[in-house]
Parts: structure tokens; C-alpha cells; sequence
């Protein structure tokens, strides 16, 4: 079921860009003398208020300019352009140039690209000279090219096409990829630039179309959830309030779902946690070095845009239960709005057990059903796809859930031969190792505006006088205080978590209260240092980083990673070695899958799960969870024996 609600008129500073915004932000940079006739349009974001401005507008009434970031991009010289464009005013602020940076590929240039590589004369006698004759059978998929060394680099804004044979149009394709042909694109040009033929390798026959030939169970019974009395939640334009917490949420080209101002109502008091919250990149690097595989390494949020790719998601397929749904406005490449319908998914979830203790004296039972709050969204990366959740609990909890699936990447290789860096699938294909990092920036506001990182690890203690039975372990804790001493790893023989905490807060115990950072599932990149992906995706071999709030550091692979040689981002910012201890910072956590491909991960993946929790440590008095109600008599039934 949808769940309707009325949308507020006049925006927030931290609404998303509407589509009357859009079209506004488009005519005034057309009437601009600068902005040159056919210019692109990347994409575009409001320009949010920090923490000061923030509080400003709502607790002083102070108005903050409706302003917007526009990246614009003149095909014809190449040149990158960011305006700043005042809403209120009605008129462009300012216009920049941006020297030495390629704008990610976008959607209609993936598709006209394929398109134009097809047409391709010397593709088609590659094509040719492997038997394929029937070109409208082939697929072409539109990576973001890498840097490596390539002269090309330099000299055009390029994609990389890697192609693939279809058995009939809409099926598998993945089963069948063309191995050693690659096709170089210049997108600003349209113009192919290069195709590399290396040794022809015969394309996999095998179907795999997953659609069609299995007979579905019979055995699987109707499964309905439904509320009666309708959902919990309550929604205002794009603040959400549920039981005791309260949020807004936004969208945005490149990183999709946004959270802000997430609090936690405590004792009729509103309790700041976290000012935003995002996934502030995304990377894939590829452990093949086979000529067609060793460049497959993407920066899914940075060189294609996860809100640019996000699902419209579908009821009882996407989402189950009582749901509201958010749609997301877009720029296209020509000015139009691009509307995502049903972009965000928002609805309860039950979540098993919350708190129970069965006292045997009193022959009592006490229980408690939990349930969550999930905000979540789908994007479609080329053959994955990546669902995100954000969960929020009745005990403070929250976590994040990232959810892959999708096809596998697949290369041809030699019947006889055996892959050594990625997994059989048959006689003739196999599927490359590779990882997925994920940094999520959490820009902390822990019960006020400044906090500090605490890291804590749990440690045995010594055979010694003070440990006589050898049975004692401790907690130690470290302050991060600077940004370079705030690089850290993860440890899991000792526990290690990170808590959040504010100094100038305290708890009835006299400590500073705090969020605790759990890690889950981890690892560190393969790829050697020296590796051109390392060399772009530094941040990916720190799990933590903390550093000090600034309004121009938001990506961790830097701005603009299309193309970029690297030594951007994190890295780079943290240098410095600025103090973190007590000031208005931000938290950067750094999860990797690693994923050796299965036979039971074709020719559709089943779900693979990654993520975290942030649980409130001494942020509470006690459990905020004791006033959540026993379920229903009729929902909560002991059959007789």
C-alpha cells in the first residue's frame, strides 16, 4: 500500500532541488553571456546551510539564500564550469572554470555511446573476424575508463566500451562477453578513438538467461503485512518523525539517499546525533589482469552518479507493507527534469526480538517485539545492483545495511585453461575477483556540534597479581586527536570499536556521552600500492579517517574522479594533520566485500550483505527501549497444549 502525505511548499535549506527549481537554475544559466550555446548539464544540488547557519534559521528565524551548485560542461572546448546560482535573487552568482577535470559519464551518453561504437566500422571488423555478423546482437557496456598512463587520457573526456553477445535480444548477455576487443570513446566527441583487438578468444555459447526455462515453486505460501491502523511514522514534506526519532532526508545526482539532522527525542528533549549523512563514494576495483578485465575499476558514485542510476521502485517487489514513497527530480544532460518516481522507499519493518527476561521465580514473562524505521534506495551500476537501507531502532540503534546482487562481470577464456584470478562458471567462462568499497561520511553532531573520537579495544589482562584466575580483560581507549593519528584499521581480535563522544556533554556517570561505531564485515584492498587504483582510491585503505569540518571536502576520491590520476581526497585533506579533538568534524568509515565469485552466484547473485551499527554508549541514561509497549493479546498467543 502507498501511504499519502502533503508535501510542504516553500523548501527547507535542506530540500532537494525541486523540478520548478530546475527549470529555473536552466533558463537563468541559458540567459547567461557566458554560458556558451549547447552547453551540458552535469547535474545540480542545493547548496546546504552547516551547522551555524543551521541553527540560525531555525532557532534566530534567520533566512538562508536558496541557493544551488550547477556543473556544466562545454563539450565543444572540453572545459568543466561550476555556477552558483541564487534562487532567491533570481540571478547567477558566479561562474567558474574548473581547470584539469573531466564531469562523470551520464546516462544518455551511455546510451549514445553504445550506439556509436555499434556503428563503428573497424569495431564491426573485429566483430567480424570473430564470426559475429548480426550486430544489432551485440551489447556494449560504457565503463568509466580509468587512468593509466594513456596518452589518450589527456586529450579526450573517453569511455571505454566492452562488448558483449547476445543469444537473443533481452536475455543474459553477460554469458557471452566478446574477450580482448575494447573500444576507447571520446563522449564529449562521440567519436571512437581507438579499438584494441588483441588475441580472439571464442565468445561462451552457454545460455544463462534466468527469466525463462526454470519451473517456479509451488510450495511458497501468500506472506502479507499489513497495518491496520496504518504506519507509525508521520511525514512533512521531507522531515520525518517516527516514535522518538526525527530526520530529513534529501537526493541528489551523485549520492542518492541524504539524512540530515537526525535526532532522538529523550525525556521531551530533542537530542542531535548526526548532522548528515551519506554515501559519499563508492569503489569497484578489479583483481584480473587480463587484458580485457585489469581496467574494470569504477567509482560507481563519483564517475556515474548512484542517484543518476537509482531504481523506481516497485510495490511488493522492492518494498512490502504500508509504504511511502519519495520521487527525486533530476537534470538531464539538455535541461529537462528527470523525474525518478518512487525513488525512496520508507517504511516499519518488525525486527524480532527487542528485550526479554523470563523470571522463573515469579514465573513471569516479560517481552518485547522490536520494530525499525528503514529509509532505503536501489541503484542500477551496469550488471549490480546496490540497495541501501538505513535503519533506525526503538533503542537508539542505527545501522546501515547495503544489500548487492545483480550479474556477475564475465570474461571468455580458453577451454582447458583455468582462471586463475576469478571463478569457472563453465567450459568457457569465468568471473573476475574483485572488491566493492563503500565510505560513508558521517558528519557528527553527537548531542552538540563538537565531538571527538575515541577508539577502544579490548585486551586481555596479564597473569599477574591483579589477575590471578587469568580470566580479566579491559578496555582501553585512545583519543584520535589529529587527523594523522586518526587513520585507523580495524582490529577484530581486539573488539576494536570507535565511539563518538562529546566532551562537553556528560552522563550521570560523569562520562562524555557518545555513539559507538561497530564495525562489520571488512577487508583491505588487494591491489598493490603502486596500482593506478590505489593511486585514485587512497581512501580505501583506511577503514577510519576523522577529520575537521570544511564545505569543500565531500568526496573521498576528490570532486572529480573521472579521469584523475589520483592523490586526491582524504588523503590529500588529512595531510594537514589538523586537530580533531573537540572540534565540528566528520567521520569517514570505510567498508570492503570481497567477492571470489561462486557457481551459486550465477547467473543471478543472490543478495550479498555488508554494513555497520551506530549504538548509543552512555548517550542514554538507561535503555530507551523500556517504554516500548508489550505487542497485542492477539498478536501475542501461547497455543494450549
Amino acid at each position: 500500500m502507498l501511504v499519502d502525505a502533503t508535501r510542504t511548499a516553500v523548501p527547507h535549506p535542506l530540500d532537494p532541488l525541486s523540478a520548478s527549481e530546475i527549470n529555473q537554475i536552466v533558463a537563468l544559466l541559458r540567459q547567461h553571456a557566458d554560458v556558451a550555446t549547447g552547453v551540458c548539464f552535469h547535474s545540480m544540488q542545493a547548496i546546504e546551510p552547516d551547522k551555524v547557519e543551521l541553527a540560525a534559521y531555525e532557532e534566530e528565524k534567520r533566512p538562508f539564500p536558496r541557493r544551488a551548485l550547477a556543473i556544466l560542461l562545454d563539450k565543444q572546448t572540453g572545459r568543466t564550469y561550476e555556477a552558483i546560482v541564487n534562487l532567491d535573487h533570481n540571478q547567477v552568482e558566479s561562474l567558474s572554470h574548473i581547470p584539469g577535470v573531466k564531469p562523470g559519464v551520464l546516462l544518455e551518453e551511455m546510451e549514445e555511446a553504445e550506439a556509436v561504437i555499434k556503428a563503428n566500422p573497424e569495431f564491426q571488423a573485429a566483430l567480424r573476424r570473430r564470426g559475429i555478423t548480426d550486430f544489432e546482437r551485440v551489447s556494449v557496456d560504457p565503463w568509466a575508463p580509468g587512468y593509466y598512463g594513456d596518452p589518450l587520457e589527456d586529450k579526450h573526456r573517453l569511455s571505454r566500451g566492452v562488448p558483449y553477445l547476445n543469444e537473443q535480444i533481452g536475455d543474459n548477455f553477460y554469458a557471452r562477453p566478446i574477450e580482448n576487443l575494447l573500444v576507447l570513446i571520446d563522449i564529449n566527441k562521440m567519436e571512437v578513438v581507438r579499438v584494441d583487438d588483441f588475441a580472439p578468444v571464442p565468445v561462451p555459447q552457454e545460455s544463462a538467461d534466468f527469466l525463462t526455462g526454470l519451473k517456479p515453486r509451488t510450495d511458497v505460501k501468500p506472506l502479507e503485512i499489513t497495518q491496520p491502523e496504518g504506519v507509525s511514522f508521520t511525514v512533512d514534506g521531507w522531515q520525518i518523525r517516527w516514535q522518538k526519532w526525527q530526520m530529513r532526508i534529501s537526493f541528489n545526482h551523485r549520492e542518492g539517499l541524504v539524512l540530515h539532522q537526525v535526532g532522538y527525542e529523550d525525556n521531551g528533549r530533542l537530542r542531535p546525533i548526526l548532522h548528515r549523512i551519506s554515501l559519499a563514494e563508492m569503489t569497484v576495483p578489479y583483481g584480473d589482469p587480463g587484458l580485457s578485465q585489469y581496467r574494470k575499476n569504477a567509482f560507481d558514485a563519483g564517475e556515474y552518479g548512484l542517484g543518476m542510476l537509482t531504481n523506481s521502485l516497485e510495490l511488493g517487489c522492492d518494498c512490502l507493507g504500508e509504504i511511502y514513497y519519495f520521487d527525486a527530480d533530476l537534470v538531464t544532460i539538455n535541461g529537462q527534469v528527470r523525474t525518478i518516481k518512487n525513488a525512496i522507499c520508507l517504511h516499519e519493518e518488525d525486527a524480532s526480538l527487542l528485550w526479554k527476561h523470563v523470571d522463573v521465580r515469579a514465573k513471569g514473562v516479560a517481552v518485547r517485539r522490536s520494530r525499525r524505521l528503514v529509509v532505503s534506495f536501489i541503484a542500477t551500476v551496469g550488471n549490480y545492483e546496490y540497495g541501501f537501507y538505513w535503519c533506525f531502532y526503538q533503542d537508539g540503534n542505527i545501522q546501515l545495511d547495503v544489500r548487492l546482487t545483480g550479474i556477475l562481470q564475465t570474461g571468455a577464456y580458453v577451454e582447458g585453461d583455468v582462471p586463475r584470478f576469478g571463478a569457472r562458471l563453465n567450459g568457457r567462462l569465468y568471473a573476475p575477483n574483485h572488491q566493492h568499497f563503500f565510505c560513508v561520511r558521517l558528519h557528527t553532531a553527537v548531542d552538540g556540534p563538537r565531538n571527538t573520537v575515541v577508539e577502544t579495544d579490548t585486551l586481555a589482562a596479564p597473569a599477574d597479581e591483579s589477575n590471578p584466575h587469568g580470566n580479566a580483560f579491559y578496555a582501553q581507549t585512545t583519543l584520535l586527536r589529529r587527523e594523522q593519528t586518526a587513520q585507523r584499521l580495524i582490529d577484530p581480535f581486539a573488539a576494536r570499536t570507535w565511539s563518538i563522544t562529546n566532551p562537553n556533554s556528560l552522563n550521570k556517570v560523569g562520562q562524555p556521552v557518545a555513539y559507538k561505531l561497530i564495525p562489520g564485515e571488512n577487508s583491505l584492498p588487494f591491489a598493490q600500492p603502486h596500482a593506478y587504483i590505489s593511486q585514485r582510491a587512497g581512501y580505501m585503505f583506511k577503514h577510519l579517517w576523522v577529520t575537521p569540518y570544511h564545505p569543500n571536502e565531500k568526496y573521498p576520491g576528490g570532486a572529480y574522479p573521472y579521469q584523475s590520476p589520483g592523490g586526491n581526497g582524504l588523503p590529500q585533506w588529512t595531510a594537514q594533520d589538523r586537530s580533531v579533538d573537540n572540534e565540528d568534524i566528520v567521520v569517514w568509515y570505510v567498508m570492503g566485500h570481497t567477492h571470489v565469485p561462486r557457481l551459486e552466484d550465477w547467473p543471478v547473485m543472490p543478495v550479498a550483505t555488508i554494513g555497520f551499527w551506530l549504538k548509543p554508549s552512555g548517550f542514554f541514561a538507561q535503555s530507551p527501549a523500556m517504554d516500548v509497549p508489550a505487542s497485542l493479546p492477539h498478536h501475542c498467543h501461547i497455543p494450549e497444549q
